[in-house]
C-alpha cells in the first residue's frame, strides 16, 4: 500500500521507472498535506490565550480535517489502481468482431473510471478551502503562513488531479460523458484559482 510507505520509500518509488505512483497519487498526497497543515493551525489555536472564543470551532475543524486526511491517503492507492481495469481490458482477446466489441467497451469503461477517480480527488479537495479560510482568519496568527501553504497545496492538488482527468478524457469516445466532465473540470479549476487567491489576500506582510 502506497499510503503506508515511509516518505523516503514513497519518493524513491515515485522517481523510479514504474508508472505508479504518478501524478494522480501525488495529487491525493498534496490534498492530504493540505488537510494536515490546516489541522495543525487549528490545533495550535485550541486552548491558547486570546483564542478562547474559537477553540470549540477549531476542535471540530481538527476532527473533520483528520477524517479527510485519512480519506486522501486512501485515494493515493485508489488513484494508483484506477488504470488497472484499462490495462486488463487491453489484454482481452480480439480474435473476432464480438471479442473486439467487448474489448473496446471494456477499455472505454476503464477509461471512464480512470477519469472519475481523480475528478473525485479534485471535488473532495475543493471542500478543504472552507476550513482553510477559517483557520487563516481566526486561527493562531503565528501559524498563519501554514494556513496559506495549505491553500496553495489544495489548489495544486486540484489542478494536478484534473490534468489526469483531461488526459483520460482524450481517449473516451462518449461525447456526452466527455462534455459533462470537461464542464466540471473547468468549474473546479476556476474555483481552485479563485479560492486560493481569496485566502492568500487575507494576509498581508
Amino acid at each position: 500500500m502506497l499510503g503506508d510507505m515511509y516518505l523516503k520509500e514513497f519518493l524513491e518509488k515515485t522517481a523510479s521507472k514504474e508508472p505508479v505512483p504518478g501524478g494522480g497519487s501525488v495529487a491525493a498526497l498534496s490534498s492530504a498535506l493540505s488537510a494536515s497543515l490546516a489541522a495543525m493551525v487549528a490545533n495550535l489555536t485550541i486552548g491558547k490565550k486570546n483564542y478562547e472564543e474559537v477553540s470549540d470551532e477549531m476542535v471540530e475543524i481538527v476532527e473533520e480535517l483528520n477524517l479527510r486526511r485519512r480519506e486522501f491517503v486512501q485515494l493515493i492507492d485508489k488513484d494508483a489502481n484506477s488504470f488497472d481495469s484499462v490495462l486488463q481490458a487491453f489484454k482481452m482477446p480480439k480474435g473476432n468482431d464480438e471479442e473486439k466489441q467487448l474489448r473496446t467497451e471494456a477499455i472505454q469503461d476503464g477509461m471512464k473510471y480512470a477519469a472519475k477517480v481523480p475528478l473525485g480527488v479534485a471535488i473532495d479537495t475543493s471542500k478543504l478551502f472552507e476550513y482553510i479560510e477559517i483557520v487563516v482568519k481566526s486561527g493562531n496568527k503565528n501559524a498563519v503562513t501554514d494556513g496559506l501553504v495549505a491553500a496553495m497545496m489544495a489548489r495544486t492538488a486540484i489542478k494536478s488531479a484534473l490534468y489526469n482527468v483531461k488526459i483520460n478524457l482524450s481517449s473516451i469516445k462518449d461525447e456526452s460523458f466527455v462534455d459533462e466532465m470537461k464542464q466540471q473540470v473547468e468549474e473546479l479549476e476556476n474555483f481552485a484559482d479563485r479560492r486560493e487567491e481569496e485566502i492568500l489576500k487575507l494576509v498581508e506582510f
